[in-house]
């Protein structure tokens, strides 16, 4: 049987730090294991597991594992969540067309993510677009979860 996964602990999964990890849930044990791009080269150069350190050591067959294994499944990751486009919506459901214009305007050009992040603190609405957030990719988790046969608390 199936086990039973908590959301939260999905949907922190998918909130990866940086862009060139993954996390994989086990469909069977409800184990998530997050796969850094060091350890994915480290499984792809097999190298002789006296050298490297301990915790590279024990981690190694994990990584491995959530590679190969078809009893793991890739969460979304970035492109599935697109953030940008979430801080869009987040914009462009404002009620205030100042705020609204000042958003949509601090998505476009370089440092975007800087930008509306620098914007939504000036504004005093940075709560608000956090709870926004957590609810979009709260959603994402479930149709995730559900599309894949997966049982959530």
């Amino acid at each position: 049987m199936a086990a039973r996964v908590r959301l939260r602990d999905v949907i922190d999964a998918m909130d990866l730090p940086n862009q060139d990890w993954q996390s994989y849930l086990n469909r069977d044990t409800g184990e998530i294991v997050t796969v850094t791009d060091e350890d994915r080269d480290l499984v792809e150069d097999d190298p002789d597991q006296e050298d490297l350190p301990d915790w590279q050591r024990e981690a190694l067959p994990k990584a491995r594992e959530a590679l190969e294994s078809d009893r793991f499944l890739l969460l979304p990751g970035s492109f599935e969540t697109h953030e940008w486009s979430i801080m869009e919506r987040f914009g462009q459901e404002r009620g205030s067309a100042r705020q609204r214009d000042e958003l949509l305007d601090a998505l476009h050009g370089r440092g975007a993510f800087r930008m509306f992040k620098s914007a939504i603190r000036r504004l005093g609405i940075e709560e608000e677009w956090y709870r926004f957030r957590d609810s979009a990719f709260e959603e994402i988790a479930k149709d995730w979860l559900e599309s894949n046969g997966v049982e959530y608390q």
